[in-house]
């Protein structure tokens, strides 16, 4: 069998690494879907990968594939070849753990120089295994003969590190660079490296096993003699650190496999499980579990959740407080690792650049030569304005969720700073609302959750201009002053309880006369710089029932808005309800269904015990996932009206997994089946629980509380739900109220 070069294969695979014109179908354009790729992602730590379906990563401008440490592309080509062609896709498939990667492929016609005949299709299976741990890729590539005669298989391996910053990759256009340097190849290994403008150098290893036959700074080359049914197995390792593996790729390989198994099964030990009576379902949330504990990052504090892969693994503070909520009820550890970094992280010092003041809770953390060089803002950047008050939401339902005083005692000083921030920074013409506006040039324009330089305005569509008081910012700050009542309460500062009862009863008064809208039928938008309504009719008004601070007798016309055909899709309510202005379905934040703002809604409308509508929200989005690759619910997608038997419309670069949209159907199932704990009275309780239409059965196993669990079964009967109770550990009471 005639196999090119590596140099060929490079110019075949890659073109710009030789200088050629480039194939446009290994290129991505800068406006290109990752719908249309659907990658396949893999994440362990501070090391994130996106591959093809194939398992490649193919460079070009736009793409976002490759592997990535510490906001930094390690590896921007990986492109496999047999007998210089490209294997042909079987299938390509994640465990549903999430643990491994696994592409089968085999070979296409190949053909000699005069174009004859060598080796028919479908001969040759090759299958790649690939996971991360610890800062490295491993990969086994197990390439078996199905012929019935001997064959000799070439098998090339191209690779490319253009160490670009994350927000290089995203389309951030730099005027230097740092210096790349000439490889380091040994027989089995070649060390690419790059020298950024921190003066930080950057180093690729990659080790191979066995030895390549040729290894060159761009590629390696196996000649494999293999007889009838004969298999043969290569190893490579991809580290984003300098320096020799412990050990040879193949043991390494076996090693490191049975070490991420391992730590994925003890951290997902502790959740609660769930399976119910509709399979696809059980997919979904196997899916949605699995992936939250791939995005939990082990910190000195505690499990943290990363917001999202390709572009948002890395410390966000409303991204993890969210999801920490959203996983109270399955996993208390979440929320108590978030709370311990935020905490130690919380801002001191006023620092303009970053957004920071002090007792403010943070927004991102990167660690790229961009961030380290202060080119974007964001290497420790505070320009949330939803992050503080929600810090204090959180320590408040980690403590009634768990009974961990302890832990609260310890965040306690930081409570203080947070409720200190509102008071002096948040609140900036004293008017009682929390308002945000950045303090230089290269802050983020809006820092509520919908971040869009569009998404805060007029019924016009005019822009509004700040400072900006959002409605569901108000929300989480009473959220904020309630749970600061009840920590006070519980550690004996009666004083200080009494007081933050006041304040947020003075913050609920407040809000219903200057956000509640009886035109519009529900809470205004925001309120602007000059303190006019943004009257716009959009999903930040649910949040208000999430916090309770909607009177109660607003909450059936904010039902009815939230659940009216202009705001409710089908699939879930828009961000922006199809009569105003700057709606577009299409968009980002001014018309697209967000999973966790859905999950946050529905949590809200079972609060005012609307059950039916939190129900109808819940069967949407799981009818969504119903249709999408891997059943896996995506950061957002389109918000086109929901047609018979066809599916949602997709965002073209939505993230996938999102931490928080992984969580939301576990926090929409808590809300349907009405579950609280008690710790102190070791009791879980279900208020008015509701299944949706697509579940008859729910059995939750390993409900935690204090010291016992309990396993329990809800099951339709009729027009009630009952509770059954199989199994009880420790002294654990089960209570149901319909």
């Amino acid at each position: 069998m005639s196999v090119p070069s590596i140099e060929t294969a490079i110019k075949a695979s890659h073109p710009a690494a030789i200088g050629t014109a480039p194939l446009a179908q290994f290129f991505i354009p800068a406006a290109a879907s990752l719908q249309e790729r659907r990658p396949r992602t893999l994440k362990h730590g501070d090391t994130f990968a996106v591959f093809d379906h194939n398992g490649d990563a193919l460079s070009g401008p736009g793409s976002p594939e490759g592997i990535f440490h510490r906001d930094t592309r390690h590896l921007s080509h990986w492109y496999l070849t047999i007998g210089g062609a490209r294997p042909m896709l079987l299938s390509s498939t994640l465990r549903d753990d999430n643990a491994m990667l696994t592409c089968d492929l085999t070979n296409p016609d190949l053909y000699d120089a005069e174009g004859r005949l060598l080796l028919e299709h479908d001969l040759v299976h090759l299958r790649r295994s690939r996971f991360l741990w610890n800062g490295s890729c491993f990969e086994r590539l197990l390439v078996r003969n199905f012929d019935d005669s001997p064959r000799r298989i070439d098998i090339g391996l191209v690779f490319e590190a253009d160490f670009a910053d994350l927000f290089e990759v995203r389309g951030t256009r730099r005027q230097r660079r740092g210096e790349a340097h000439g490889p380091e190849i040994g027989e089995d290994r070649v060390a690419l490296s790059y020298t950024g403008l921190d003066g930080l150098r950057r180093t690729t290893v990659l080790s191979f096993d066995p030895a390549p036959a040729r290894l060159s700074g761009a590629g390696a080359r196996f000649d494999l003699e293999l007889g009838p049914r004969q298999a043969c197995a290569l190893f490579i390792e991809v580290r984003c650190e300098a320096g020799a593996s412990a050990m040879p790729p193949r043991r390494a390989f076996f090693s490191s496999l049975r070490d991420a198994r391992r730590a994925l099964r003890a951290s997902a030990s502790r959740a609660t499980s769930i399976a119910t009576s509709n399979e696809i379902f059980n997919e979904s949330v196997r899916r949605s579990v699995s992936d939250l504990y791939m995005l939990l990052t082990d910190t000195p504090q505690g499990p943290y959740p990363y917001a999202g892969v390709p572009w948002f693994s890395t410390v966000f503070g409303r991204d993890a407080l969210i999801t920490a909520l959203e996983t109270l009820w399955l996993d208390p550890a979440i929320a108590r690792g978030v709370l311990r970094y935020l905490a130690v992280n919380q801002a001191t010092t006023v620092d303009p650049a970053a957004d920071a003041e002090p007792g403010k809770i943070l927004h991102e953390v990167r660690r790229g030569e961009m961030a380290e060089l202060g080119e974007v803002p964001f290497r420790r950047y505070y320009g949330s304005i939803d992050s503080t008050p929600l810090f204090v939401m959180l320590t408040g339902a980690y403590l009634h969720r768990t009974g961990d005083v302890d832990t609260v005692r310890d965040l306690w000083p930081h409570v203080g700073a947070a409720l200190d921030w509102i008071d002096k920074h948040g609140d900036r013409d004293g008017d009682g609302f929390v308002e945000y506006g950045r303090r230089t040039s290269e802050g983020l324009i809006n820092q509520g959750w919908k971040d869009s330089h569009d998404s805060v305005f007029h019924a016009d569509g005019t822009l509004a201009r700040g400072p900006i008081a959002l409605a569901e910012v108000q929300a989480y700050v009473y959220g904020a002053w309630v749970a600061a009542a009840d920590i006070a309460r519980r550690l004996g500062h009666e004083a200080q309880a009494v007081a933050a009862v006041r304040r947020a009863e003075a913050l609920r008064a407040a809000f219903d006369e200057h956000f509640f809208d009886e035109a519009l039928g529900t809470y205004v938008l925001a309120l602007d710089g000059d303190k006019r309504p943004c009257r716009v009719r959009t999903s930040n008004a649910g949040h208000a029932l999430l916090t309770g601070i909607a009177l109660p007798e607003r909450a059936g016309a904010v039902a009815r808005s939230l659940m009216a055909g202009s705001s409710f899709c089908g699939w879930g309510v828009r961000t922006v309800a199809s009569t105003e202005a700057r709606y577009n379905p299409m968009s980002y934040h001014n018309g697209s269904v967000w999973p966790h703002d859905n999950a946050l809604i529905a949590a809200g409308l079972a609060r005012y015990g609307l059950h039916r509508e939190a129900a109808r929200i819940f069967e949407g989005l799981f009818a969504a996932s119903s249709y999408i690759d891997l059943r896996r619910l995506p950061e957002l997608f389109c918000g086109f009206a929901r047609q018979h038997t066809q599916g949602p419309t997709f965002y073209p670069v939505a993230c996938a997994p999102q931490a928080w949209a992984a969580a939301a159907p576990l926090l929409m199932l808590q809300a349907c089946l009405g579950l609280r704990f008690d710790p102190g009275e070791l009791l879980v309780a279900f208020d008015e629980p509701t299944l949706p239409a697509f579940l008859d059965e729910v059995v939750l196993r390993n409900l935690s509380v204090g010291n016992g669990a309990a396993d329990v079964a809800l099951r339709r009967s009729g027009r009630r739900v009952v509770v059954d109770v199989l199994e009880r550990r420790g002294p654990v009471r089960v209570m149901t109220t319909n």
